[in-house]
């Protein structure tokens, strides 16, 4: 039987000299889900990301991408991850149609001049082909990324505040496009501020804190679970319990630098 889960992390540790991020952080990606990772500025998303991505070593733990350990075998761990970052560093000078050629080669995917179209013709933007892409919005270099970063049909994505900055239609319009990644059986990893983007989007969420994980369920579970705790309660606003107010409650009111 095919194992369900593409990302198992387990008893994860990650240090910065003597400052734990991450403390024995444990969760599971499935196949053909969206799994989004939650947490204050500081709480430890980022270094776990990292970590999946193999761009740091870990201190203790395990992570096993696609039955692949991620330390013992990290390129073949690193062959079934697809990556899109905050904030994208592609040259910005290439026209967008020699962004994807670009990549593409670095990939390995080989793909003629109408297979580049196709793609961009996929996301809208075909009579953007020819344009830098310093000159396309925010909402439009994040639909290339994203395609990039699933260019070589990878099994597990990594998107790390992938509608950061973006309007309220881009942000829908990128929301549906990781909705047809979960829909093709691929797995999606999501670090977000948003709780809306959480409850629109997640299939399951983990709440992360001072580099520990203190929930993990659906998106509605976990507000049905903390509707009357009476720290939801005093948190919430207009009598509505939301996921926000489940998270304040349990991360605290203070604002993290």
């Amino acid at each position: 039987m095919k194992e369900d889960n593409i990302l198992t992390v387990d008893g994860l540790c990650v240090s910065y000299g003597k400052f734990n991020a991450v403390q024995n952080v444990s969760f599971s990606v499935r196949r053909g889900e969206i799994f989004g990772l939650l947490g204050p500025n500081g709480a430890g998303k980022t270094s776990t990301l990292s970590a999946v991505e193999g761009l740091l070593k870990p201190q203790g733990g395990t992570i096993i991408v696609d039955g692949n350990d991620a330390v013992a075998k990290p390129l073949h761990a690193r062959a079934s991850l697809g990556v899109q970052l905050q904030s994208t560093s592609f040259q910005t000078e290439l026209y967008v149609i020699e962004v994807l050629r670009l990549y593409a080669g670095i990939y390995g995917v080989p793909m003629s001049k109408n297979d580049l179209l196709g793609i961009l013709r996929e996301i809208n933007l075909e009579d953007q082909a020819t344009k830098k892409f310093g000159q396309l919005s925010g909402g439009q270099q994040q639909r290339v990324s994203l395609v990039i970063a699933t260019i070589h049909n990878p099994k597990l994505v990594l998107l790390d505040e992938p509608t950061t900055g973006l309007d309220p239609q881009s942000r829908r319009q990128l929301w549906e496009r990781i909705d047809a990644i979960r829909d093709k059986g691929h797995a999606v990893l999501i670090t977000t501020h948003s709780m809306e983007e959480a409850e629109s989007v997640c299939d399951r969420i983990a709440i992360i804190d001072h580099g520990r994980v203190i929930a993990i369920d659906t998106p509605q579970a976990m507000v049905d679970k903390h509707r009357n705790d009476p720290e939801v309660i005093a948190v919430s606003r207009r009598g509505r319990v939301t996921l926000e107010d489940v998270f304040i409650a349990l991360t605290g009111k203070a604002v993290r630098g």
